[in-house]
């Protein structure tokens, strides 16, 4: 079969007929990836040949050059550049020729391939004419097809490569994009994609728009986009200007003043929508970045520091300006609106709870008047609107400013939620509102007035549709977690809430029988029901217990008649009621914790015959495993006889490395049964040490996995104590490998994952040395000393570590001179970096937590070296 009737076959409905010819496909790529890629390249260039087999010859380049999985990406990056030079050189060339072909999807295609091959070549240092010979394109006036897809390709190499490499280029880029996107250029195609291509390029040009001139010119050439005779254009300038706002929101004062003020009012009222929605988004991005700024000048205060930054306070001072307009806009909602298709009214609802947090009091007093006008408006619209808007503004002002317009406003408001309201969306929106009152101010309601009211309200509303019941459900769980000030682990003898629990949880269980899901209604009430469980008083207990002898009754029938199932539909909905099941275990086991006893063969048994049911349900499974995890922790050593018939379903979850998120929920659960067991775990550690070893090795694991392996060494070592000494060796060889990654500071990625394999270590080390120290076998880990203290110094001295990883890091240091009380490490300990950091320079530390870390690991290291510190 020749090149184009797979190529052709690789597109086609019939899904034996693809699957056939992409496995050619692949088998021709892996056999001869010359050649393979040299004749897709020469089917891309072919005028000759049909357009959608040029398509597919594009897709097939690019997925043969790029993929999403990091590893697999290395592989054909390193496959890529393994190739001759001058075969290289023929594929780029055609791909590039490709660009100015006369068919312009054609060129849309040759864009995305130049894209994927220089995606592995610039970070090796390849092609370093590219952009140079881009830039020759896009001044061929004579062109225009090879112009729009040459800035195209502009665009796509902006958006997939990392802003560092191409900082370099910034220059060469940015003239190329801006010669596309002036004014001055008259064909519409062209400055769509300059600007599109300028979207992209906007992170990695932070140092041109310190040069001020260039700023003036390039923002100069944004806004005069804004108002190009194209929508698209229009709608792409933007884009650009959201952006800009939040890259280089201290650059943006002047521009303020002199034109995006204006600019951005008249784009909210354009009756476009999709330029309305761009403006409407500019604000949100304003307001977003303001309360972020004030939340940092009030850290700053509370240390008797100057912030780093300084708000404009754009928002507080456009408020006259932009207020009435999102007032406005909050009344054109659609007749039938549907929640996932995003509107004018609803980008306007949450630009509006934006600029509450930014501007605080100011707004309350600027929105009562339209609220007062429209709440009983015979238009529905605008009554709704009137809703809307204060249930918007509910976060942000001082609650005691709030308070008496709450109360005043919820009788309303609860009405509204009744049979006396005939529209659904104000019922909705009152609901909503509702929900955020129960979660923002349910302390400040009155208990003996309000919370009877709302109850009676959101019992009501959890019979009607999906969306208000879910509204209510919220209400529910807010007034749950908010009333109930204490901890969820301790019983109190009652609740506020207590005497209503019966009366919600019967509504909540009749909501759940429900056999739909619209809207995740029915996992809302579920979840609602798991907190209620959670808070609940000695005087509820009773009421806990007859809703999980519900719930187990309906988790066995759901499991007996498992073998039934036909239909993707009726698997998915058993599979989302046995989470939501799982949910409400994990909830129970948690309240009673070893008082679960009575219930946890029962429980156990449904678990292990859900694993068994579950097949490749990985989410079915990791909640499943989260239930015996949690049961583990709750019973600790009467977890004993459940371990050898959990123990086979573990332990393939646990080698399961193609699906890391159940790989690493089988790690936690290895972590949770040997701190339930103790030392009673030893005889199982052979096989869990094994297996997590061999997940180390394995290179087609996700970091995430490893990390967590990391981890899970620690609550191994701390469970079984001196009984760790056969793995020490290993363990410590591994984790100080792992310690040794070092992270490229360019890379965000990159020194995220550090941070992250560091905590890992420290959590591990601390493990294993208070394990050691338990087990009276602390000096084994003295060999290994010199390697942890290397990496404590560097992690400490890491200007981009944080508080976590500090913390955990002092506690280490202080594990360790506890364990070594007489003087061992006194050199270690009294080293410059570590007075440093525990006496002299006094770390920046915000929660109560990590400063008695701090302060407990300076008196151990006091001690350990008899008062020198």
């Amino acid at each position: 079969m020749d090149a184009s009737t797979l190529l052709i076959n690789s597109l086609s409905p019939d899904a034996a007929t693809r699957q056939n010819a992409t496995e050619q496909l692949e088998a021709a790529a892996r056999d001869n990836y010359a050649g393979y890629m040299i004749t897709l390249s020469q089917e891309l260039q072919n005028e000759s040949a049909q357009v959608h087999v040029r398509n597919a010859a594009s897709l097939a380049m690019k997925n043969a050059l790029s993929a999403r999985d990091a590893t697999r990406q290395a592989e054909y990056a390193q496959r890529w550049l393994s190739l001759p030079p001058d075969v290289r050189a023929k594929i780029k060339q055609d791909t590039l020729v490709s660009l100015g072909s006369p068919t312009g999807r054609v060129g849309q295609y040759a864009a995305q391939v130049v894209s994927a091959i220089a995606g592995v070549e610039l970070p090796a240092d390849e092609w370093p004419d590219l952009i140079q010979i881009l830039l020759g394109f896009v001044n061929d006036d004579k062109n225009a097809p090879l112009r729009v897809a040459t800035l195209s390709a502009i665009g796509y190499i902006c958006e997939t490569i990392r802003p560092e490499i191409l900082s370099q280029r910034s220059n060469e880029i940015l003239t190329a994009v801006v010669q596309g996107a002036r004014k001055e250029e008259t064909n519409p195609e062209v400055n769509l994609a300059a600007m599109r291509a300028l979207y992209n390029s906007l992170e990695f040009v932070r140092e041109n728009f310190e040069r001020e001139g260039e700023r003036n010119f390039l923002m100069q050439v944004v806004c005069e986009a804004t108002q190009n005779g194209n929508l698209d254009v229009q709608v792409s300038a933007f884009e650009c200007l959201v952006r800009i706002m939040g890259l280089y929101y201290d650059k943006m004062n002047f521009y303020m003043e002199r034109a995006l003020f204006g600019l951005t009012i008249l784009g909210m009222k354009n009756p476009e929508e999709r330029v309305a929605l761009q403006a409407i988004e500019f604000w949100s991005t304003v307001c977003e970045e303001e309360a972020e700024l004030a939340a940092e000048a009030a850290e700053a205060f509370d240390y008797g520091e100057t912030p780093e930054r300084e708000s404009r306070e754009f928002a507080k001072v456009a408020l006259p300006e932009i207020l009435p307009v999102l007032l406005q806009l909050l009344t054109k909602q659609e007749e039938d609106s549907d929640e996932d298709e995003w509107d004018v009214s609803m980008a306007a609802g949450t630009c509006l709870s934006l600029l509450a947090l930014a501007v605080n009091d100011s707004i309350v007093q600027a929105v009562i008047p339209f609220i007062e006008a429209n709440i009983v408006n015979q238009d529905w619209h605008f009554r709704e609107a009137a809703v809307m808007a204060f249930g918007s503004i509910l976060d942000g002002p001082d609650p005691s400013v709030l308070a008496p317009l709450i109360h005043q406003a919820l009788p309303v408001l609860l009405n509204m939620m009744g049979p006396g309201e005939t529209n659904p969306a104000v019922k909705d929106t009152a609901a909503w509102t509702v929900a955020r009152i129960c979660d923002l101010h349910a302390v400040h309601l009155d208990q003996a007035n309000h919370i009877p009211a709302i109850i009676n309200a959101v019992v009501t509303g959890l019979e009607l549709n999906a969306r208000i019941s879910a509204n209510c459900a919220w209400a529910i769980q807010s007034l749950s977690e908010n009333l109930s000030n204490y901890d969820e682990d301790t019983i109190m003898p009652t609740d506020p809430l207590s005497a209503y629990y019966d009366g919600l949880c019967q509504a909540l269980m009749r909501i759940t029988e429900k056999p739909t899901n619209e809207g995740n209604f029915r996992t809302a009430a579920y979840e609602t029901l798991a907190t209620l469980i959670s808070h609940a008083a000695q005087d509820t207990l009773q009421v806990v217990h007859n809703v999980v002898m519900g719930i187990l009754t309906r988790q066995e029938h759901l499991l007996s008649v498992q073998n039934q199932i036909v239909g993707v539909d009726d698997r998915t909905n058993w599979n989302e009621l046995q989470s939501n099941f799982c949910s409400i275990e994990v909830a129970v086991i948690r309240k009673f914790t070893k008082d679960v006893k009575s219930l946890a063969d029962r429980i156990m048994t449904n678990i292990l015959q859900l694993v068994q049911s579950a097949g490749r349900q990985n989410t079915v499974l990791e909640d499943a495993f989260l239930v015996a995890g949690t049961m583990a922790s709750a019973l600790e050593v009467d977890f004993h006889p459940y371990l050898p018939h959990f123990t086979p379903y573990l332990m393939p979850a646990l080698k399961a490395v193609e699906d890391s998120h159940l790989c690493i929920v089988a790690i936690g659960i290895i972590g949770d049964v040997c701190r339930a067991l103790g030392e009673g775990s030893a005889q199982y550690c052979d096989g869990f040490m094994t297996a997590l070893l061999e997940n180390l090795q394995n290179p087609n694991v996700a970091r995430d996995v490893k990390i967590a392996v990391l981890g899970c060494f620690g609550d191994i070592a701390m469970a079984i104590g001196g009984s760790f000494e056969p793995y020490l060796q290993t363990t410590m060889m591994v984790l100080q490998q792992a310690g040794e990654v070092v992270p490229n500071p360019l890379d965000y990625d990159s020194v995220d994952y550090v941070g992250q394999l560091r905590e890992a270590i420290i959590d591990a080390e601390v493990g294993i040395v208070t394990g050691l120290k338990t087990g009276n076998k602390p000096q084994i880990i003295l060999p290994y000393v010199p390697s942890i203290f290397d990496l404590l110094r560097r992690t400490v001295q890491d200007e981009e570590r944080t508080e976590t990883v500090f913390q955990k890091a002092m506690g280490l240091i202080g594990d360790l001179a506890e364990a070594f009380p007489n003087g061992e490490l006194r050199e270690q300990l009294l080293t410059d970096w570590l007075i440093n950091n525990l006496l002299r320079n006094k770390p920046r530390l915000t929660s109560p937590e990590a400063k008695r870390t701090l302060k407990w690991a300076k008196e151990m290291v006091r001690k350990a070296t008899g008062g020198a510190v």
